[in-house]
């Protein structure tokens, strides 16, 4: 039986999972996951994981948040004026945001915490700092 290897497309269940057991996505109820393994676009810890298992084959693997989104990082949280936002912006706690940088690049932030005259907007992603268990099925080799 062909294991998975590197530059094999494969198809995949998989539930995601922080510490806490709570379900973050899966696939369980959708169509399988398919991706290449080896192009980028997928956490290469994760990839690693399905690499040498046989179709039918599930496993449950936990991927250090080093090896997945990152650590948290204190230095990502900026406090911005309000007047800083764009005309008409209603900014929310929980809101994510895609700002422009000063030197043009795009940057998705969430808003954490807003007073009359400025808004606390965290640059993390939302996984960040988090250890992730995934329970994976491989479905086939494409």
């Amino acid at each position: 039986m062909a294991q998975a290897e590197s530059g094999n497309t494969v198809k995949i269940h998989y539930k995601c999972k922080l510490d806490d057991g709570t379900v973050l996505r899966s696939s369980t109820d959708a169509e399988p996951l398919e991706f290449k393994i080896g192009q980028e676009g997928i956490i290469p810890a994760f990839e690693q994981a399905v690499v040498g298992m046989n179709p039918g084959e599930s496993k449950t693997t936990t991927i250090p948040s080093d090896e997945a989104y990152g650590p948290y990082r204190e230095e990502l949280l900026r406090t911005i004026s309000r007047e800083a936002l764009p005309a008409g912006l209603e900014p929310e706690v929980g809101q994510r945001l895609s700002l422009t940088r000063p030197g043009g690049d795009g940057i998705v932030v969430t808003v954490v915490e807003i007073s009359e005259s400025d808004v606390t907007i965290d640059a993390n992603h939302p996984l960040a700092g988090h250890d992730l268990t995934f329970d994976i099925k491989l479905i086939e080799i494409v």
